[in-house]
């Protein structure tokens, strides 16, 4: 295989991307003295968020401040679900817009979070000038609030999610992928960014456990779920090893699984988000479990995160490629059916830094 082929991956054209970036505001005391209650402060701050966004044309815009976790995913309709520690946006980004509070009755926020969904068309080429306008809106923002020197963390989402299986299923179309990390392609599209940039590049998998693969491990009315978790981490670890992949996880415990890296990132798990840390820089090989033998999750989750040497200029190619070879191994093994069953592969970039 040639080196430019190896730099790129071929990705289904019916692939989806995703971008959304989150501004988060410590709430002090010294912010919330500025009004009579809570519920002044947010609806105060979050009319001033939503006009200004307004004049930046940024058309999808939320603000939270119940200190719920925003996790967002493509769909052909718009839906806003609150769990008790998530706000699930689920929206098309060709023509979905919204603006949302998110709050609760006498409740302090540690944090008041802004959340910009990018929208129209091509999301991954116009990533960086979408974060231009977010970082042009910010720093109007900031001179607003009435408590000055407050800081803005910054934290830059991308997806490109595909069925490993299309192929399989007749979608023969491909694209050619170079990946390239986030902050050289802003920096080609003139969006500047600071030296002291956090960043990490994973992909992740949510596998159901269907009948099928439950009956092929165990035995009728078990209650020893281990077989089947245990065969399931044996064949991803192994696949996974096979192509020197080793910074792994797998998540079969009823969470959501939430990666950060670790060197900047403190890692607390609450009773919906299983935290998991990687550093990328790091050389040992890196092995996250957690699954319980006596509890039948409805859906084990895998990721496989990228390490410094997957991100030089050359882009994530042959980091994909492996991944890929990996996981069609890994689905081969334990019986899944490509022409019928999908494996959802999210390639995940993220960044993020103090304004």
């Amino acid at each position: 295989m040639s080196l430019s082929h190896q730099q790129k991956v071929y990705i289904p054209k019916e692939a989806r991307t995703n971008q959304y970036i989150t501004a988060e505001i410590k709430v002090t005391d010294e912010l919330l003295n500025q009004y009579p209650d809570y519920h002044s402060c947010y609806q105060t701050l979050s009319r001033i968020i939503f006009n200004l966004a307004e004049q930046h044309d940024l058309r999808n815009v939320h603000v939270i401040t119940n200190d719920k976790l925003p996790v967002v995913r493509y769909h052909t309709e718009a839906y806003c679900f609150q769990t008790a520690e998530q706000i699930l946006f689920f929206y098309n980004p060709a023509y979905h817009e919204a603006q949302n509070l998110f709050t609760a009755d006498n409740y302090r926020a540690r944090k008041l979070r802004i959340v910009f969904l990018a929208t129209g068309d091509e999301i991954r080429s116009n990533s960086a000038n979408f974060h231009t306008r977010v970082q042009e809106f910010l720093n109007q923002l900031m001179p607003k609030l009435p408590i000055k020197d407050l800081k803005v963390k910054i934290r830059d989402h991308q997806h490109l999610s595909y069925d490993l299986f299309a192929k399989s299923k007749g979608n023969k179309e491909t694209y050619g992928y170079k990946l390239r990390a986030i902050a050289p392609r802003y920096k080609a599209r003139k969006c500047e960014l600071p030296e002291n940039v956090s960043s990490l590049t994973y992909v992740t998998v949510s596998l159901p456990l269907s009948r099928k693969l439950k009956q092929g491990l165990l035995p009728e009315s078990a209650t020893d779920f281990s077989p089947l978790y245990q065969h399931l981490e044996d064949n991803f670890l192994k696949a996974a090893a096979n192509k020197q992949l080793t910074r792994l996880a797998m998540i079969a415990n009823g969470l959501t699984p939430l990666v950060r890296n670790s060197k900047f990132e403190k890692l607390d798990s609450k009773a919906e988000v299983q935290m998991i840390g990687f550093d990328p820089n790091a050389t040992e090989q890196q092995v996250i479990r957690r699954w319980d033998a006596d509890n039948l999750v409805e859906a084990a989750h895998f990721t496989i995160v990228a390490g410094a040497k997957d991100c030089d200029d050359a882009g994530y190619g042959r980091f994909m490629n492996n991944v890929e070879a990996a996981l069609k191994s890994f689905a081969a093994e334990i019986g899944l059916d490509p022409e019928r069953e999908d494996l959802v592969i999210r390639f995940h970039q993220h960044i993020s830094y103090l304004l």
